[in-house]
């Protein structure tokens, strides 16, 4: 977990420290950047009422913090892609723990208030523990208010601030000095330079043998009009119903325009994964954004896949056949395996029993 200390000095100097923290600070705050039409809610129907997604999304929208409110509103179907990435993370996480009788441990990096590490710790009632990191103070302040659970902790700093020495060192985080069966970045690698070796090459190490790396990222593409147009459908057919167009002409002018020079796209982030990972798979899309799983195990890749439901959006959003192997072997291909799992509808929409059944 060791990266040269010239690119350390580059993340210090990185947007996300700098032009970016005033907003991030504000935002989390309440201080500005929330929505102002109106607040977003999972729906349930694109999970088509699936039980385990409904359990987690009432969960996890009793633990937003301010954030969370402008981040959901931000991006077409995060909302429900979180609940259905989430659902099926706390089910891998408690066979995890069924098989081995020890907690899973989950780092969810550069995740604002946490609310994703705080739900899963606060559903597994001790089984997982997790850990999530900001380097914004306001998201700490949210997390304390809303924890949830005992077994999740918060990190103040920025990601490459949790080193070799520092989990050594606090006692906070020793439940982490192992490492994490689940590692979770989310749009976070984007805003701090387009070097994505070096950013695996510093986070990789902390996870298990066995372990699986997701994460969510913003590409940028080969076609320039293509990206643009992406853009505008999120922008008027999505965000248009929370925010104000003034909100989301300030909010391009602030962040998404200088954030696109840390962007990469799809191929030359699949390179890099392909330095660390055997297998790699594209789970989810929504415009120009994209969550990839990858992990050296084929057994724990099918096993998270397999517990996932379909994509949770309306088909116009998505752009790749999904789910789509980009990382592979020829000698044990993930490809003949890989499938979603059934819904099984909640009670509101199954049939009623009778009083004499």
């Amino acid at each position: 977990m060791t990266v040269d200390p010239e690119t350390i000095e580059r993340w210090r100097n990185a947007p996300r420290l700098t032009s970016f923290a005033p907003f991030f600070e504000r935002t989390a705050s309440g201080r500005g950047g929330a929505p102002d039409l109106a607040q977003p809610q999972p729906d349930l129907s694109l999970m088509d009422f699936d039980l385990d997604c409904a359990v987690f999304a009432d969960t996890h929208t009793r633990l937003f913090g301010i954030f969370d409110q402008h981040y959901y509103a931000s991006i077409p179907y995060r909302l429900e892609e979180e609940c259905r990435l989430g659902a099926a993370v706390l089910s891998f996480a408690l066979q995890n723990w069924a098989r081995a009788m020890m907690p899973t441990t989950i780092y969810t990096l550069g995740t604002g208030t946490g609310c994703l590490a705080r739900s899963l710790a606060a559903l597994g009632g001790g089984r997982i523990k997790t850990l999530c990191c900001s380097p914004t103070p306001a998201n700490r302040e949210a997390f304390l208010a809303r924890r949830g659970s005992e077994h999740t902790h918060f990190f103040l700093g920025p990601f490459f601030e949790l080193d070799d020495d520092r989990y050594a060192s606090d006692s906070d985080l020793s439940p982490f000095r192992d490492g994490f069966d689940v590692l979770f970045e989310d749009t976070t690698f984007q805003m701090y330079d387009q070097d994505r070796v070096k950013q695996l090459e510093f986070v990789v190490p902390r996870i298990r043998q066995g372990g699986v790396l997701v994460q969510v990222q913003k590409l940028a593409h080969e076609d320039a009009a293509v990206y643009a147009e992406r853009e505008r459908q999120k922008d008027e057919l999505f965000k248009a119903r929370y925010f104000s167009q003034e909100h989301i002409s300030e909010k391009k002018a602030e962040i998404l325009n200088t954030m696109t020079a840390c962007q990469v796209d799809l191929s030359t982030t699949t390179a890099a994964l392909r330095a660390f990972f055997r297998y790699s798979v594209v789970t989810w899309n929504s415009g120009n954004f994209y969550m990839i799983a990858s992990s050296n195990s084929r057994a724990s890749l099918v096993e998270l896949i397999s517990l996932m439901l379909k994509p949770a959006m309306p088909p116009a959003f998505c752009y790749e056949p999904l789910p789509l192997v980009v990382i592979d072997t020829e000698s044990d291909p993930l490809g003949p395996e890989l499938s979603w799992r059934s819904a099984t509808a909640t009670a509101a929409v199954a049939p009623r029993r009778s009083l004499s059944s």
